[in-house]
């Protein structure tokens, strides 16, 4: 069974960090893209960033703030994000797709975790 659990979500000021992580079990994932979306309440799911064959790809809004980063013997990926900004608010959810390339649209991914809250206050 295939599943991605996600850890590190949470409340955070302004200008803070936060570091995401995904834990994928149930296949290996060498092959797969791994990356992650958000989702604001009222918003459609918005890519942030994915990881594919040792590259990296990100949404206009995080570019230069958030950094990817995949540890494939363990199965992980991992969301740096620095610079926190209100607008940053959102459910974030790490997902994983078979498709080569660079995957960015939300049914383009086959696997979802849970989601995980992370709230940036003014």
């Amino acid at each position: 069974q295939v599943q991605l659990v996600e850890s590190g979500g949470g409340l955070v000021q302004a200008g803070a960090s936060l570091r995401l992580s995904c834990a994928a079990s149930g296949r290996t994932f060498t092959t797969y893209a791994l990356g992650w979306f958000r989702q604001a309440p009222g918003k459609e799911r918005e890519f942030v960033a994915a990881a594919n064959f040792g590259n990296t790809y990100y949404g206009d809004s995080v570019k230069g703030r958030f950094t990817i980063s995949r540890d494939n013997a363990k199965n992980t990926v991992y969301l740096q994000m620095n610079s926190l900004k209100p607008e940053d608010t959102a459910v974030y959810y790490c997902a994983a797709s078979r498709l080569l390339g660079f995957p960015r649209g939300a049914s383009q991914f086959d696997y979802w975790a849970q989601g995980t809250q992370v709230t940036v206050s003014s």
